[in-house]
């Protein structure tokens, strides 16, 4: 049996390189079968720096089942993700590793077939809808936050189940009700199985789970698509539903509910990723917490008040220090590619059909665009430190064609969380909260951000 993300299953793709092709490039294939997947896997920081120290910003690694070129740097992201000449294939890179578990999704799509449905979808993220999401951002976060005091939480549980709720609300127009429960727990397990060493679906792994929690949402997304087509709902969903290509025709059942899978999983686990490790830095930096505090107060809400979406331009600060944990702690650590033709870089020529990465999360922690790089300094985004950067030192949200498309959608649910926290609480972390964090494949800390919200005033 041919499964989805394997090459017999998509004979379009272009051939694996062999590894004695790939001889010439530094690096290591690791143990036999499994290569360095379990090193990499128990600690993809630490395995990174040393394979950095060892073989220089371009090397050679096997892992999950192929060996792939590691390119590190801006000028790298650049090349990779720009993609000036088409040389780059997203498909082929994210294939082998979703397929499975997210077919047909945005970032498994190349140039005109991605160009298409990534402009019929954006219909969704034009300014009327994002007004509409907003008012329910809004009220939706500061009803739940305002049960927040003194109660001791972990924040990344916390905010996984609010931000579902949320996109619940966004993206599919319903409650999720008794269901929400299991909705979460298929998307923890499609995402898990990602990054799972067994790469077949065996009765009782990881893999099996996944595709069992894909089935299931599925289901529910097709059940819900003729109501969504006849309705005037201004949810994501329906918003989807009701979209037509450029030549009129509207998505597929299948293209919707694939799409509707990949987005709500992005919507909600990478906010989540990225809202915990915002809220843990404000938690450790009580200067920059007092400074965020501040600036939302200028805006003059009360209790009963919700946070205007005209109103979220004036948050510069916050926004300041919602790029620097970006920075610091990317929810998407590495991007794959496969090369669709030959090409040079760092002085290597790389053959066509190599398996290519780029790293947010190493370049980010680059002292040349970042000194000092642990320091948490939402000032690094201020217009004048930001002009002299290179323009690809940043790539949270990825870049070129590919770049998120619910980029605009993260930062303002992100900006209302802050707002509708700070004017209530002080942050008070745990002592150790957050100490170590498992890295992928969307890094989450390992003890949930033990926290306390403490009212103010």
């Amino acid at each position: 049996m041919a499964y989805a993300h394997t090459f017999a299953a998509n004979p379009h793709w272009h051939p694996k390189q062999s590894a004695d092709a790939l001889r010439h490039i530094p690096g290591e294939d690791g143990l036999p079968l499994i290569g360095n997947t379990f090193a990499m896997l128990r600690d993809p920081v630490a395995f990174g720096k040393r394979m950095v120290a060892t073989y220089g910003r371009v090397y050679r690694n096997t892992a999950l089942g192929g060996t792939t070129v590691t390119l590190l740097g801006p000028e790298a992201n650049e090349l990779v993700l720009f993609d000036r000449e088409r040389i780059f294939s997203s498909e082929q890179g994210w294939g082998p590793l979703l397929n499975l578990l997210f077919p047909r999704g945005l970032m498994l799509m190349d140039f005109d077939q991605h160009r298409a449905d990534r402009r019929t979808l954006s219909v969704a993220f034009k300014p009327e809808p994002m007004r509409h999401y907003a008012e329910q951002l809004s009220r939706g976060i500061a009803a739940a936050v305002a049960g927040w005091a003194n109660r001791p939480m972990r924040f990344y549980d916390a905010i996984k189940a609010l931000t579902l709720d949320l996109a619940a609300e966004s993206f599919l127009g319903m409650n999720l009700g008794p269901e929400a429960k299991r909705i979460n727990q298929a998307f923890v397990d499609e995402v898990q199985a990602s990054v799972t060493p067994i790469r077949i679906p065996l009765p009782g792994t990881q893999m099996r789970r996944g595709t069992q929690a894909r089935a299931y949402l599925i289901d529910m997304f097709k059940r819900e698509i003729p109501r969504r087509r006849a309705g005037e709902g201004q949810d994501f969903f329906s918003h989807f539903c009701r979209a037509v290509d450029e030549a009129g025709k509207p998505l597929s059942d299948d293209a919707i509910a694939d799409h509707m899978n990949f987005l709500m999983m992005a919507a909600h686990d990478t906010i989540t990723s990225s809202a915990t490790s915002l809220i843990m830095l404000l938690g450790r930096n009580a200067q920059w917490q007092d400074r965020l505090r501040d600036e939302v107060m200028t805006l003059g809400l009360n209790d009963d008040a919700g946070l205007a979406h005209g109103q979220l331009d004036r948050l510069t600060l916050t926004d300041y220090a919602f790029r620097e944990a970006l920075r610091m702690m990317p929810p998407v650590p590495s991007l794959p590619r496969r090369a669709l033709s030959d090409f040079e870089f760092g002085g290597y020529r790389i053959p066509a059909g190599t398996s290519v990465g780029v790293s947010p999360a190493y370049t980010h922690q680059m002292p040349e665009h970042w000194p000092e790089p642990t320091r948490f300094d939402p000032m690094r985004f201020a217009p004048e430190a930001v002009r002299g950067r290179h323009k690809y030192a940043w790539i949270p949200f990825g870049g070129g064609a590919h770049m998120c498309l619910g980029l605009h959608f993260a930062e303002m649910q992100t900006r209302i969380l802050v707002a509708q926290l700070l004017r209530r609480y002080r942050i008070a972390l745990d002592e150790g909260a957050g100490a170590a964090w498992q890295a992928w494949p969307i890094p989450r800390p390992k003890d949930g951000l033990p926290l306390r919200f403490i009212p103010i005033g």
